[in-house]
């Protein structure tokens, strides 16, 4: 079994899910300001189950979707970190790094924080070659956060689990290459 990462940033500690993340995760999921951009708001049921496929992809990776929380005073604000989505997608198989945090923490950096930290481990420790992120074309905060860690959009397409005629079917590709990520790393 590989080695569980877990790091720190200046102000978060990223880690493995805790079950006392499961009720402020639920409350994030059913918050519709925070799934504007998902097809739907989740359940307690189906954020539990969220969080359980996240805990289990760390515990046999050693890296994904992390728990975020705050260092100064362990609070819970969502997660950050790698997946390998399972989509028919022409830019997949990959890696692709995601946040999802609650709207009391949003507007303060912790996004961008988390997700360069999330970067170096994806391109120092895990060696990667690209890391992509995707999101419907109209999530600008997501878009923004994607800009400030050094990505480039590279195409826009439907995303199939998205039915025709609904407005989050069309998403935006970005992706960030390790030769790209170490060119702006260096001093």
């Amino acid at each position: 079994m590989p080695k569980l990462i877990e790091f720190d940033t200046e102000r978060l500690c990223l880690r493995q899910w805790q079950p006392s993340d499961r009720q402020p995760f639920a409350a994030l999921t059913a918050d519709p300001i925070v799934m504007k951009y998902f097809p739907s708001i989740l359940d307690r049921t189906a954020s539990d189950a969220l969080a359980d496929r996240c805990e289990s992809h760390i515990a046999i990776n050693g890296w994904g979707l992390w728990a975020a929380e705050l260092s100064a005073t362990d609070e819970f604000i969502g997660y950050v970190g790698l997946s390998s989505p399972r989509l028919e997608l022409p830019f997949l198989p990959g890696v692709e790094i995601g946040w999802r945090l609650a709207t009391q923490f949003w507007g303060r950096g912790f996004a961008t924080e988390a997700a360069r930290g999330v970067l170096r481990v994806a391109f120092e420790l895990l060696k990667l070659a690209e890391i992509v992120s995707f999101t419907s074309v109209g999530n600008l905060r997501s878009r923004a956060v994607m800009e400030k860690l050094g990505m480039k959009e590279t195409e826009t397409f439907d995303h199939p689990n998205i039915p025709v005629g609904n407005s989050l079917r069309r998403h935006c590709l970005y992706r960030l290459s390790l030769d790209e990520w170490m060119s702006q790393s260096q001093p």
